[in-house]
């Protein structure tokens, strides 16, 4: 009868396990390597992808500059277009005021040719006012 021990049986796998475990090595040395080109992959994407990063922030303050380079044109744009409302509202009031004056005229209505006169070169006055506090800012 053969002998039979714990040890002849760990033996015999061990011979039986040798060359997967042989492989196992190979692979895990291969792994390594494909462990490290990932790795280099990995930081050459990573440094791609920092630089397109740094790229989109400065487009983006450049988006940014132009964003409120818009926005301030287009408030000075919406200030000039008060500004000829009101000078289109105060030149039709004057037309107005000085169509009267002339119909008062023509009746020999004195009282309101003097009121509405009075009238007129207060509205210019104002006019004249504004535009010199506008010209001094």
């Amino acid at each position: 009868m053969a002998p039979f021990c714990v040890r002849c049986l760990s033996r015999r796998n061990n011979k039986r396990f040798k060359s997967p475990l042989k492989n196992v090595k190979e692979h895990r040395k291969g792994g390594i390597k494909n462990m490290q080109a990932n790795c280099e992959k990995l930081r050459a994407d990573t440094e791609r992808i920092n630089a397109e990063q740094l790229n989109i922030r400065e487009e983006e303050g450049q988006v940014r500059e132009k964003f409120e380079g818009v926005v301030k044109e287009s408030e000075e744009l919406k200030r000039e277009t008060r500004f000829i409302i009101q000078q289109t509202a105060r030149t039709q009031i004057k037309l107005a005021l000085m169509f009267q004056i002339t119909r008062a005229a023509k009746q020999a209505d004195h009282a309101t040719l003097a009121t509405l006169t009075r009238l007129l070169r207060e509205v210019v006055k104002k006019e004249n006012e504004e535009r010199q506090a506008s010209g001094d800012s």
